[in-house]
């Protein structure tokens, strides 16, 4: 019989193996890198054992949830190597598919009721597969067809696991490793456990697509499949099946008789408004989750991983990016830093410098050259290169964008997608000051001014009180867990200690210089020589705790826009 705990320590092991394999080469320690999104290292491709093509094999051998987090790394120049980028974007998530009997048990399992009894017609052949699931064709009762997406038996199981064993090995990173206490894996780990948590839910995919769906309304151009959701559980999603070309598979025939530029207008300006209005933004848009329908729509799949973000966060963005496409480098900065976080040692000279150069390239290049996505992206890595922690929410639409070009690229090569994200911009931010200015807007801050204005005549007089009576009091919170207070505490230990021990050896000088009578230990008196010995341990616990646990206190970020 099989022993649970010995496969997973065999597989903690592998894990293990192979980060280390790669940390030796350097994959993870990015910060030094050359920034340059066209000239990757001659010397990291030529590299066999560790080099780009290499790395993404590994992870792909290591199953789903490498696959998976692979496609995170993708987005993260902080974190790897620029050269490993490209190789990590062109990831298959395809293996081999799954027995068509197994495919049955799940769906029976889940919905509770006998294939024939739901569908007149079910392929055995998958439409396609991945890591994670494949899907079917099928045909409904009623002649509808539809395509079922069906998880792996055992899939979950077995991320739940490597999930664990990453979330212990970062943990251990961030304590003993420099880059780990700056890039803090745990925190990214934990961020990506709950996405890909959420992904193996199809209930939550089954929802990002009818709400996509209703955002979409406004460009009927972009078509979303819509779920059924009687036939739609944790494991099975039931959707409507689109027919169509894959956007990278367009041919130039078809290309002579049909106009692709207004699909990629209004892919840009649909995810624009679903990440900067509605506050969601699709991570994943690449070309094989799209098609161009026989109608010439654009049918758009697979949003199991949607990041949402928050109102003020999303202001922030949306100036962010305006910001750079416009060419304000300086506002660029000022805004990464109130999304971040700075660290102790963040250099903020230095970044507002080589963000103010890199915002200047981006805006003397064309679009071909320094893409949006690609920004996005840099500001990460050169945060994490000065001591500034960018949001996950950074990531994301860098990788969105990204994809959008790509998508964008497939459909018209000749769009200028900087010009549709300007110009939509423009008009998002005209809009945002419109509604400012509504009844409804006016109406709640009257109420507030209101409010205040009641309120004060109590306030001014309650501080003219305590002024009066001389009772006026300043608290200043956090002083006790500031770090000037456990730097303190820490000198008032050592020289307490110090002391200790001094006194220690005095006094055993003494005691082995007089005769004492009673038991001798070496030749002195055993009561002398107990108290040297401890004096010794705890002069040496002193000496051992100045040289290796100072330098591994944890950095401590500062949230929020400078003052």
């Amino acid at each position: 019989m099989n022993d649970p705990s010995s496969g997973s320590l065999a597989r903690s092991a592998r894990i293990l193996g192979f980060l280390m394999k790669y940390r030796r080469a350097g994959i993870f320690a990015s910060a030094d890198a050359d920034p340059s999104p066209t000239a990757p290292d001659p010397a990291v491709d030529a590299d066999a054992d560790t080099g780009p093509e290499t790395f993404v094999r590994d992870l792909e051998a290591l199953g789903p949830t490498f696959i998976k987090l692979g496609q995170a790394l993708s987005t993260r120049p902080d974190m790897v190597l620029p050269a490993y980028l490209p190789a990590l974007e062109r990831m298959q998530d395809e293996v081999s598919p799954i027995p068509f009997d197994a495919v049955r048990g799940v769906v029976e399992a889940e919905l509770g009721v006998r294939l024939g009894k739901l569908f007149t017609e079910f392929d055995e052949q998958p439409l396609g597969n991945a890591s994670i699931a494949q899907v079917h064709r099928a045909v409904m009762n009623d002649g509808r067809e539809v395509a079922v997406k069906v998880q792996r038996p055992d899939v979950e199981a077995e991320i739940r696991r490597d999930l664990d064993i990453l979330a212990g090995i970062a943990a251990r990173a961030d304590f003993v490793t420099r880059i780990g206490r700056r890039l803090h894996f745990a925190d990214w780990v934990r961020e990506f456990r709950k996405t890909l948590l959420a992904e193996l839910d199809y209930r939550i995919e089954a929802d990002n697509l009818e709400r996509f769906g209703k955002h979409f309304e406004a460009y009927p151009l972009l078509l979303v499949p819509q779920p059924i959701w009687n036939l739609t559980t944790g494991r099975v999603l039931t959707m409507d099946l689109v027919r169509g070309t894959k956007v990278t598979a367009l041919g130039g025939l078809r290309r002579t008789e049909h106009d692709y530029q207004p699909l990629a207008d209004a892919l840009v300006r649909g995810y624009l408004d679903q990440t900067f209005v509605h506050g969601e933004i699709h991570a994943d848009p690449h070309p094989g989750n799209m098609l161009v329908t026989d109608d010439q729509r654009l049918a758009i799949f697979d949003l199991g991983m949607v990041a949402h973000v928050p109102p003020k966060q999303r202001a922030r963005l949306l100036k962010l990016l305006f910001s750079a496409v416009d060419g304000s480098g300086e506002e660029v900065a000022e805004e990464s830093i109130a999304l971040g976080v700075r660290l102790e040692d963040f250099d903020e000279d230095r970044y507002v410098r080589e963000i103010g150069q890199l915002v200047a390239r981006y805006a003397a290049h064309g679009s071909k050259t320094m893409t949006e996505g690609w920004l996005m992206l840099e500001l990460a890595r050169i945060g994490a290169d000065c001591g500034l922690r960018t949001p996950p929410e950074l990531q994301h639409l860098g990788k969105t964008l990204l994809h959008l070009e790509g998508v964008c690229r497939a459909l018209d090569p000749q769009l200028d997608m900087r010009q549709v994200v300007e110009g939509h911009l423009q008009q998002m931010l005209r809009e945002r000051l419109r509604k400012s200015f509504s009844p409804a807007s006016l109406a709640s801050e009257a109420m507030e001014m209101q409010a205040l204005l009641q309120d004060a005549p109590r306030r001014v007089s309650t501080l003219l009180s305590l002024l009066a009576e001389n009772k006026m009091q300043v608290r200043l919170t956090g002083l006790q867990e500031s770090r000037l207070t456990e730097n303190l505490q820490k000198i008032a230990n050592r020289v307490a200690t110090g002391v200790i021990v001094a006194a220690l050896i005095m006094a055993s000088a003494t005691l082995m210089r007089g005769d004492v009578v009673g038991p001798r230990l070496f030749g002195y008196p055993a009561i002398a020589m107990g108290m040297f010995l401890l004096a010794s341990a705890l002069g040496l616990g002193i000496v051992a705790s100045a040289l290796f646990s100072d330098h591994r206190s944890q950095d401590r970020g500062e949230r929020g826009p400078r003052t």
